[in-house]
């Protein structure tokens, strides 16, 4: 559908290429199909209006986007143009979700946090429609996080909650099943799974010497940076398994012992909505507080080397890892992860279904 809305859009701008309305339209669309770097284009191709359609026009989108304090566009502001607000070029709404699309465009494309939050605020607070969406909030309150400002931020996520968007303020996640029980630890007894996490346990030095091997692998082969841009500092590394329910063949020959176990217990490697890997942190990193996308799931990490002064934070609760021991939280709880050791930690991760999911629903949800 979106597809072909653009098709029609880029068609009518064909025909009447001033229409600014029609191309922050095109832009919105674009966030719509997921292709925030096209959107950003179609924007930021806003701000640069060619002089015969109007100082008005110019100023009514500058104004709208940078607020006249965007220091990326100071140069296309124009001197004595003030913008009436009540203007009907555009609806009001229209011009607070573009102004809460670009913030969520600055924040999510270029980890622009400052200005993302600045706009993502202003729509937000607008109140508008199409801007009360927990997406907003979400990385509204994770730009603030990331400055700093994290009473800001625990303030937005309480509105988000509020309006009933996030679980809590430390649950954040944003693809969920309602009646899942909800705790940000668990115990192995606590998952129904237990006779399979004593199993890894059993096992954990096979693992570990799988995983251990995999870290000579050439790159293009092997570990690969952490994608999700959550770290801050240091070097964090993966080696994926299994993804969205399915066994990545190519890599599981690497580590047939460890895939073999996996494979035997369908709630793992069946778990659609999550992975199973291994994760490898070098000293001094830290990864920000942040959620996963989903609370149909628990996330286990059974440690393989495990250095001092490593520690994680899932709520208010702080947690170490241990070679041979496994923990389980829920990772759709705010989480954070510390290391100020000397040597690399290196952990197997397994998502496994939460067990309060039925059959069906495990069937029914969509990957993720």
């Amino acid at each position: 559908f979106h597809g072909k809305a653009v098709r029609v859009q880029q068609r009518l701008l064909q025909r009447f290429p001033d229409d600014l309305a029609l191309r922050n339209q095109m832009g919105v669309t674009f966030l719509m199909m997921n292709q925030a770097s096209a959107a950003k284009d179609v924007f930021e191709a806003v701000l640069e209006i060619w002089p015969n359609d109007g100082f008005a026009q110019k100023n009514f989108f500058l104004v709208i986007i940078c607020n006249g304090t965007d220091i990326q566009n100071e140069s296309l502001l124009s001197d004595g143009i003030h913008f009436d607000y009540h203007s009907n070029f555009i609806s009001d709404f229209m011009a607070f979700l573009i102004i809460v699309h670009y913030g969520f465009i600055l924040k999510t494309t270029d980890s622009n946090n400052a200005h993302g939050a600045h706009y993502m605020r202003r729509g937000i607070d607008s109140g508008a429609e199409g801007t009360q969406d927990g997406r907003f909030y979400f990385h509204l309150g994770d730009a603030l996080q990331r400055q700093g400002l994290t009473e800001q931020a625990y303030e937005v996520y309480d509105r988000a909650v509020e309006k009933g968007l996030f679980l809590n303020r430390y649950q954040r996640s944003l693809y969920n099943v309602d009646h899942l029980t909800s705790r940000p630890v668990w115990s192995v007894e606590q998952t129904a799974h237990t006779e399979f996490f004593r199993k890894l346990e059993a096992n954990w030095e096979v693992i570990r010497d799988e995983g251990v091997a995999l870290l000579s692998v050439p790159p293009q082969d092997g570990f690969r940076p952490e994608a999700e841009n959550l770290q801050d500092t240091g070097d964090w590394k993966q080696y994926e398994l299994f993804s969205r329910g399915r066994k990545i063949t190519a890599n599981c020959v690497k580590a047939p012992t460890t895939c073999a176990l996996i494979e035997s217990y369908p709630a793992a490697a069946g778990c659609k909505r999550g992975q199973v890997k291994f994760s490898v942190m070098q000293p001094k990193t830290h990864v920000h507080a942040h959620t996963g996308p989903t609370n149909c799931r628990l996330r286990a990490h059974l440690g393989l080397v495990v250095p001092s002064h490593v520690h994680l934070r899932v709520a208010n609760k702080m947690l170490i890892w241990e070679n041979g021991k496994i923990i389980i939280f829920d990772d759709s709880w705010e989480h954070e992860v510390w290391h100020n050791g000397t040597t690399y930690r290196l952990i197997l991760i397994v998502d496994i279904w939460h067990p309060d999911l039925n059959d069906q629903e495990k069937r029914s949800l969509a990957p993720i």
